[in-house]
């Protein structure tokens, strides 16, 4: 749910656009079954729509790594102050108007009890999170902001505490770390994916709202900008197979949509046992190719510019904060009037769209601009020697 980089000296990538447009898409898909329809309105789209949020997670990853990589590189001094003051400028003004309204107007955003204030405002509503409270999708923004918060202070512990980084070491972490989070659901699924004696009670908030066994899905993204950033050479020879990249990740993403479309839960026995222990790192892997992809100047993903994909993918924060209270309230209007199920999604998924450019126009936008203007970069101004020495690279790297 991040938008695009901002700063003039990041390229802007069609590829990434139509990614995060198909990711909102996806979203919107699966909770219009779930809250509108109660049927899968959008085929098998519906079905496996929740991953759209898995696709945000790796987006993410990929950009908030790719511009403090991209800093630490070149030798420059990662301000955690700026990194932060950004990041509240970027994600905060949203999220408290949608905030303020579902408690200000709980009746009209659904009706439905939500956790406590102070949970929302420390991004923690999501920690045993039980479904069907009012705001649940905040759920994914929660696990975001503490990603947000942990990966900076990581990146300047280890330049700070081990002068300099082990490429080597950062690669152990992040492998250690997909593999910790797949370990940790594998046994929780023993505790909570099967349906004797009513454990899958327990499996939203102990497994898929955690974010301990979410964290990892932004992992790919974090390692496709290591790659970026400190093995340039690797990088030129992986972004010249874009168009096997592209094969690969659309083939991949297939079979595990098929696979989450059949086997993620089995009516009788509950979740699957490899789905729940595999299926989110897996999907996560696939969905970082197809960023691969669209960062590869030889595939079609880079090449092609969908029409209107790089205004949904700018909207696309605000939609997601928006367009489940709103799908509620259009529902709620349109039944007395017994319209066709091919009108009713036309009218919700444009009340949708014009709510979440509005959010967009009127509140993300000037707080975008402000950021901006006052805090352009997330690193040090100061000369360049201190900038070197307070910044670091990753051994074995030169600054660049």
């Amino acid at each position: 749910m991040i938008s695009q980089e901002a700063s003039s000296t990041f390229k802007r990538f069609d590829g990434l656009d139509t990614l995060r447009a198909v990711a909102i898409l996806l979203v919107f898909a699966y909770h219009y079954m779930v809250f509108v329809s109660g049927t899968p309105t959008f085929g098998w789209v519906s079905t496996v729509g929740w991953t759209g949020v898995d696709l945000f997670f790796v987006l993410s990853g990929y950009l908030i790594g790719n511009q403090l990589f991209a800093g630490i590189a070149k030798g420059k001094a990662l301000s955690l102050r700026a990194f932060y003051i950004r990041r509240i400028l970027r994600t905060l003004p949203n999220y408290y108007v949608v905030l303020a309204l579902y408690f200000m107007l709980p009746t009209v955003m659904g009706g439905k009890q939500p956790p406590p204030l102070w949970r929302f405002l420390t991004f923690t509503q999501n920690l045993w999170l039980k479904p069907g409270t009012a705001f649940s999708h905040a759920w994914s923004l929660c696990i975001e902001e503490q990603f947000y918060l942990l990966l900076p202070l990581v990146i300047v512990g280890a330049l700070h505490f081990g002068r300099s980084m082990s490429k080597r070491a950062a690669w152990f972490a992040l492998t250690g770390l997909i593999l910790a989070g797949v370990a940790l659901r594998c046994v929780l699924w023993f505790q909570y994916g099967q349906e004797a004696g009513g454990a899958v009670e327990g499996y939203y908030p102990n497994i898929y709202y955690s974010s301990f066994c979410r964290f990892d899905e932004f992992l790919p993204g974090v390692a496709i900008a290591l790659l970026k950033n400190f093995h340039p050479r690797l990088w030129e020879r992986v972004v010249g197979w874009g168009r096997t990249t592209l094969a690969a990740g659309v083939l991949a993403t297939a079979v595990l949509f098929y696979l989450l479309a059949n086997y993620y839960y089995i009516d009788g026995y509950g979740y699957g046992f490899a789905m729940t222990g595999f299926g989110y790192s897996l999907m996560a892997c696939a969905f970082a190719l197809l960023v691969v992809a669209a960062l590869s100047p030889g595939s079609l993903l880079y090449r092609v510019r969908v029409p209107g994909a790089a205004s949904l993918a700018a909207w696309s924060y605000a939609i997601y904060l928006s367009h489940k209270p709103l799908a509620h309230i259009m529902r709620t209007q349109l039944e007395p009037w017994g319209l066709g199920e091919g009108t009713r999604v036309a009218i919700i998924s444009a009340v949708c769209l014009l709510g979440g450019w509005l959010l967009y126009r009127f509140v993300e936008t000037p707080f975008m601009r402000l950021r901006d203007r006052h805090h352009p970069t997330n690193f040090h101004t100061a000369d360049g020697a201190r900038t070197r020495q307070a910044g670091g690279s990753l051994a074995g790297e030169p600054s660049r």
